[in-house]
């Protein structure tokens, strides 16, 4: 038989609250726009790695059902960012996934992200045609660092 990979149960937590009013789809995130290190190569092969420090810099998306208890917990952030930037207490985020093997065994896929701001408003759609996209908050955060662990 070959590998499987058995999901479900995944959690995201933002500072001290556990996320739960997720909508359909795709609902977290996480991306990196640049990469751990920068590799250079010369004449006779001669090659310089440097390591790119914002490569552990990640961006987390996040959608929440619209009027939500998550939706207006993760407004406050937003609001406080906003009211007063120097004084706003970064948070702390995780993002956890349980693996099952098919065999019982079940591992954890965990991303730690430290250091984190909401980046961007929220949006919002009018649509009369019933699209349950307008359904939606997407909260987009920055965080300074990252770090995964499987076990």
């Amino acid at each position: 038989m070959g590998t499987l990979s058995l999901l479900g149960s995944d959690t995201i937590k933002i500072g001290d609250r556990i996320l739960s009013d997720f909508g359909s789809g795709e609902v977290a995130k996480i991306s990196y726009a640049t990469e751990l290190a920068t590799v250079k190569t010369g004449k006779n092969g001669n090659t310089i790695f440097v390591q790119n420090a914002s490569g552990f810099q990640a961006s987390m998306e996040i959608k929440v059902i619209r009027g939500s208890s998550d939706d207006k917990a993760l407004q406050t952030f937003l609001t406080s960012y906003r009211s007063n930037p120097t004084a706003y207490s970064v948070q702390n985020a995780e993002l956890s996934k349980k693996i099952g093997d098919g065999l019982g065994v079940i591992s954890s896929d965990t991303y730690v992200l430290t250091g984190g701001i909401p980046t961007k408003q929220v949006e919002v759609v009018v649509n009369t045609e019933g699209d349950p996209e307008q359904g939606i908050s997407v909260y987009t955060w920055v965080f300074a660092s990252s770090d995964r662990a499987i076990s």
